[in-house]
């Protein structure tokens, strides 16, 4: 596979041991039929190029990176969402809830995920269908 340049891409920064991180991403991956996003976990090399340190600590929110704008928490998510298009459009009205009560419940969840959802000993294994989405 050729290196891609993920500064020109739309990455997806996740935390690679949260049940729910995966399995979100997991959801995206399938409904990126134009396939826009690549992924990547904040405890990887690509992290470690694209964010600053601060951010890479933050593994209680994804990090939507998009033509060198940084997006966080429910931002992200709302951008993510709309970025798949068909019905994923309408989670454009989202953007209607002021963002600090968006954030404030995305805090909750985030908080609580491990407990609710389970955390990983390790970061995802990619299938080898998943690997040119998946980046280091």
């Amino acid at each position: 596979m050729e290196k891609v340049d993920a500064k020109m891409r739309n990455v997806v920064f996740f935390d690679g041991v949260c049940h729910l991180c995966n399995g979100f991403v997991d959801a995206v991956i399938t409904q990126d039929k134009t396939h826009k996003f690549l992924f990547a976990p904040l405890q990887g090399s690509t992290a470690e190029e694209l964010l600053s340190a601060n951010d890479r600590e933050s593994l209680d929110t994804v990090i939507y990176y998009e033509a060198g704008k940084t997006y966080y928490r429910s931002a992200a998510i709302l951008k993510i969402l709309s970025g798949l298009g068909g019905v994923y459009s309408l989670s454009k009205v989202g953007w209607l809830i002021p963002g600090s009560l968006r954030d404030f419940l995305y805090r909750i969840i985030a908080k609580n995920r491990y407990q609710w959802f389970g955390e990983r000993e390790f970061c995802r294994i990619p299938t080898a269908e998943e690997r040119s989405y998946l980046l280091p």
